[in-house]
């Protein structure tokens, strides 16, 4: 097994290439039936894009979306708050898609099918509140530099506090959502697939 990681622009490597050559797995250790792999895969996949979506974490974040804003003074421009409506629009609809799905997987029927929707509109709000974020703080969104914060110079973020530090780290971080669990764009040609045919 070879894991190549990749260096996300935040610097971090929590993502890798993960190859496996020549593996060979014993008769007694299957799981399922063989030959079924990649259905099976597809099954826990579709599950993984349903948590990507990540309503609760979007609602958390609008609303410090929101306080920055406050504390930055952008919130007085109309143009600004109207980024901010069109944001919670899209994360009340998606909370309803994914109340949907979930609704519709308990009664039987095969909601996951469409679970790329959920994570194609998840993904691109989770980059939205990233970048609004880093708009509303402007200057004080800077990465977050732990050198400089121990000599005493990057001691003012939005509020005054310490926990709006990270914002430049998590807009760079999440520019990866709409790749991991399948990209945006090979989620478009499934669900284009499955409901129109």
């Amino acid at each position: 097994m070879t894991v190549r990681p990749i260096k996300l622009l935040d610097g971090e490597c929590e993502v890798n290439e993960v190859f496996f050559d020549n593996v060979k797995v014993p008769a007694d250790q299957l799981i399922g039936e063989e030959n079924k792999g990649w259905t099976y895969a597809k099954h826990l996949l579709a599950h993984e894009r349903t948590n990507i979506a990540d309503v609760n974490r979007s609602k958390r974040e609008l609303e410090r979306l929101k306080r920055i804003a406050k504390q930055e003074g952008v919130w007085e421009d109309l143009r600004f708050r109207d980024q901010i409506a069109l944001l919670e629009v899209d994360i009340i609809a998606l909370e309803m898609l994914v109340l949907r799905v979930l609704s519709a997987e308990k009664s039987g029927k095969n909601s996951l099918d469409i679970a790329g929707l959920l994570k194609i509109k998840g993904s691109e709000i989770q980059q939205r509140y990233t970048e609004l974020m880093m708009l509303a703080a402007g200057p004080y969104s800077l990465p977050f530099i732990e050198e400089a914060m121990e000599a005493g110079w990057q001691g003012n973020f939005p509020g005054g506090t310490v926990g709006n530090a990270p914002l430049a780290g998590t807009y760079f971080n999440f520019r990866k959502t709409t790749i991991y669990g399948g990209s945006n764009e090979v989620q478009r040609n499934i669900v284009a697939q499955t409901l129109l045919g």
